[in-house]
């Protein structure tokens, strides 16, 4: 080990979203010299923030509160006066955290997140120069020719997760924070319980970096396929890794070795349906979060055996997409089939299913179909053939008794499968419409989990790292991921990005406290 520690004024450990907005926090409070060291290489920066959309949740208005920051949407223009975003407040968002969450997660946490979500935002858009945008192509639908947003969620980044980490690393560099690649941090120093600083991996060397604060920003464990089974089940250990293959645990190991306290549901996890034939163990820089297959509450899922086995309607898809990977890797060989009909595949986005970017199943008939599908796996054509048959016949039903409700993928249009004279024992909730004209489209999707909800307990004022005893360990930040007691089970879509850099703020703006 170098004899000579080098010395920062606050160190923080992953270079994505969450870790740079805490070094650009830290700088900005104070901070003259600060450092940020990840153990992937250059062509690696940004963690998972880079496999993301680049959605970010937020408390708003409605559309005049967005149209100032986003670069999409002149203020004064046609397009404007043709939006429909509904105003998305504190109860709003605090309710989809708890409601998605069983009631489970910190409050404290959760308030702080919403109530600093809008203010962050607008940081980002004045800070990082973040390139928002209003989120037509994921989350509006054209109808009646205005564009109406759905799910509470409008903004998102231009060029998606790419983007956002674009942003950052300009930030970055014009802010004057150092980045060092291919240094993994090894272990916290700890003298009378205060961090004093980290020790890297640097060049084939062991170097002593010192500092007053050190901020953690590393990410999940759920790159690592021990770690997965060993907090989620064996059966984690199959899931398709959806961002980056560096994630594995780093910041666990680090924190607990100095003393932290682990908080949160370390058997749940950000999981999503995800294309059956991406990588294993890694995502793909370039096609990103296109592996994404979000199209189920269009049509329906079944598995191998022929079966639907969830409600692709109970809830618009970035309520129900984060815990629909689980349910795909329960069923037989942890895959499952998204099929649709000729009445809506042009409303599949394009990013998602467009040619060249997955394999389609193209058939004239629903007796072809299962023929090809076959091929791809599925067990008993019969029982997929009766399952379309008897929920046909479940949707007839409910359009003979209800014949003035229309289907509208911008609401719950509660177009159901659900009626007096036939129910299914699995309903389908919302945009139930039959599966009866060719030409059929079928892809078949895996399991591809995001990140892991259990991490490291903090104080929500803070952002410090939390000791056994509960209180605060000197010296040392938590953000990003790596937060534990925010999200069980599920999440809404675009909080992720959102609470890493809430956090991340939090804890560089504290950081910078320790330097007075």
């Amino acid at each position: 080990m170098s004899s000579i520690p080098l010395a920062f004024d606050c160190i923080v450990v992953g270079s994505g979203n969450a870790g740079s907005c805490a070094a650009l926090a830290a700088k900005d409070a104070g901070c003259a010299r600060v450092l940020v060291v990840d153990k992937c290489p250059p062509d690696w920066v940004g963690g998972n923030g880079y496999f993301t959309a680049g959605a970010y949740r937020t408390v708003h208005e409605g559309v005049h509160d967005l149209l100032p920051i986003v670069h999409n949407v002149p203020p004064d223009s046609d397009l404007a006066s043709k939006i429909d975003i509904d105003p998305y407040t504190h109860d709003h968002f605090t309710g989809d955290i708890m409601r998605l969450g069983g009631g489970q997660p910190n409050r404290e946490l959760v308030k702080a997140l919403v109530d600093d979500s809008r203010a962050t935002v607008q940081w980002l858009a004045d800070r990082v120069k973040m390139p928002f945008t209003l989120s037509f192509n994921r989350q509006a639908y054209l109808v009646d020719g205005r564009q109406k947003f759905w799910g509470g969620l409008a903004l998102s980044v231009q060029d998606g997760g790419k983007g956002v980490i674009a942003a950052h690393q300009k930030a970055l560099k014009e802010a004057g924070v150092e980045v060092w690649f291919d240094t993994p941090a090894v272990e916290l120093k700890v003298e009378k319980g205060i961090v004093t600083g980290v020790v890297v991996k640097r060049n084939q060397e062991t170097v002593y970096l010192q500092t007053p604060a050190v901020i953690l920003a590393a990410g999940g464990y759920e790159a690592s396929r021990q770690l997965r089974g060993k907090y989620m089940g064996s059966q984690w250990e199959y899931a398709k890794v959806r961002g980056t293959p560096y994630n594995t645990g780093d910041g666990l190991s680090l924190a607990t070795a100095a003393g932290a306290r682990l908080v949160g549901d370390f058997q749940g996890c950000h999981s999503t349906c995800w294309d059956a034939n991406a990588p294993a163990d890694t995502g793909d820089r370039c096609l990103s979060n296109q592996f994404t297959k979000s199209g189920y509450p269009l049509g329906l899922m079944l598995n191998s055996l022929g079966e639907r086995f969830v409600d692709e309607g109970e809830d618009f898809r970035n309520y129900t997409y984060a815990k629909f990977g689980k349910r795909i890797l329960e069923q037989p060989g942890g895959y499952a089939f998204q099929v649709w009909d000729s009445k809506v595949t042009s409303w599949l986005r394009e990013e998602e299913y467009g040619d060249g970017i997955v394999k389609k199943i193209w058939a004239d008939s629903l007796d072809e179909l299962v023929v090809k599908l076959e091929g791809e796996g599925l067990e008993r054509k019969e029982a997929f053939l009766e399952t379309l048959n008897v929920y046909n016949n479940a949707v007839r039903s409910f359009q003979a008794e209800n014949s003035d409700k229309m289907w509208d993928p911008a609401i719950k249009d509660s177009l159901s499968t659900q009626s007096g004279h036939h129910s299914l024992p699995l309903p389908k909730s919302n945009w139930a419409v039959t599966i009866d004209q060719g030409p059929f489209l079928a892809v078949k999707v895996a399991c591809g989990i995001t990140f892991t909800f259990g991490g490291l307990a903090i104080d929500p004022s803070t952002a410090a790292v939390l000791s056994e005893s509960g209180e605060p360990i000197p010296g040392l930040f938590c953000t990003g991921e790596l937060v534990g007691g925010l999200f069980y089970t599920n999440y809404p879509g675009g909080s992720g990005l959102t609470a890493g850099a809430v956090f991340g703020r939090k804890a560089g703006t504290n950081a910078a406290v320790l330097m007075q």
